[in-house]
């Protein structure tokens, strides 16, 4: 259970020097919202099998559960029949993903979030005036691929400020960055910073490019870090910005921080001596796991989490307009 920080909860003798934090906002955000029902959508539509190319969003609770309802996800196009129907996962695809799939007569649903679109959209602004762009992220990531393939030409790819001085551009006075959306905002800036120094007509996108969401859930997990013994963040290994959330953690003050996919992986030795546990999620994690990691608590002597809120979001994307219009078309809209 959850209670709002305010009038302190009733304790029980052995909780009575215990609590637990709960960061808000944590949890999905409106992009892998969108993805996920637009996955739920297109199989009650179009009925199973529907392909996704890569994981929807990085989460296996969320992979393995589409999975069982008729989802089958697939590392490239070429693994999808032709003539089917192909799901584009959040983080985003190249151009040539695109024309691949125009060339296998795949029928595609781009579940892309539009913060990762705007993103597309300033690399292609960029090259189209003959900028060298430097893109801020990690080697072999979706998002990442995805960004680099609208201008592979022009973009080079930095992952940390240790990049910096082996940057090589054509004209120092013509050099613009972005960023992958799910890093984290200090570690963003301290790259961006480098890259300044070596070039002080840097060009910025011309909005930030970390995506609500993280900032939002970077911030939340510094209020809850500073006098926590222990922050547990909810979140699989390959989700960029719930490892992330680990680090912001333990920067912020933090005495231990472990990721875990549920509760299940929750070692019991954390909780030694432990009195304030902080628990948050990524973005692309169902609640029902924060849930289970809280029950798991609430088992060893823990009492009702408090929440903190640090933001409120509203935000909510449509589905892709192609799922729109065959939802409409079908009188399902």
């Amino acid at each position: 259970m959850t209670t709002d920080m305010g009038m302190p909860p009733i304790l029980s003798p052995e909780a009575a020097d215990k609590a637990v934090l709960l960061a808000a906002p944590r949890g999905y955000c409106a992009g892998v919202d969108r993805a996920v029902i637009t996955v739920e959508k297109a199989l009650d539509l179009y009925g199973a099998p529907v392909y996704v190319r890569k994981q929807i969003v990085h989460n296996k609770h969320v992979v393995a559960d589409l999975e069982s309802r008729g989802a089958i996800f697939v590392e490239e196009l070429d693994e999808v029949p032709a003539g089917q129907t192909v799901v584009f996962s959040a983080h985003g695809v190249s151009p040539e993903v695109h024309r691949q799939a125009e060339v296998r007569s795949l029928k595609t649903i781009d579940a892309t979030c539009p913060l990762v679109t705007k993103v597309h959209h300033e690399a292609r602004r960029f090259a189209n005036e003959d900028y060298d762009i430097l893109l801020i992220g990690h080697a072999g990531h979706e998002e990442v691929e995805g960004t680099a393939g609208e201008a592979p030409d022009h973009i080079q790819l930095v992952q940390s400020p240790a990049d910096v001085p082996g940057i090589v551009v054509r004209d120092p006075q013509r050099v613009a960055w972005l960023s992958q959306t799910t890093l984290s905002v200090d570690e963003t800036l301290e790259t961006v910073a480098a890259i300044r120094e070596r070039f002080p007509d840097l060009l910025d996108p011309p909005s930030d490019d970390i995506c609500y969401a993280t900032q939002n859930r970077q911030l939340a997990v510094k209020e809850i870090s500073p006098n926590a013994d222990l922050v547990i963040v909810v979140g699989s290994g390959n989700s960029s910005n719930s490892v992330r959330l680990v680090e912001v953690a333990l920067e912020a003050g933090a005495k231990s921080s472990y990721r875990v996919d549920d509760a299940s992986e929750i070692d019991e030795a954390w909780l030694d001596g432990v009195s304030t546990v902080s628990v948050t999620s990524g973005a692309s994690v169902p609640e029902a796991l924060v849930d289970g990691v809280l029950a798991f608590l609430a088992e060893r002597g823990y009492p009702d989490a408090q929440a903190v809120h640090s933001a409120e979001e509203s935000l909510i994307f449509a589905l892709p307009p192609e799922l729109r219009r065959d939802l409409k078309a079908a009188g399902r809209a």
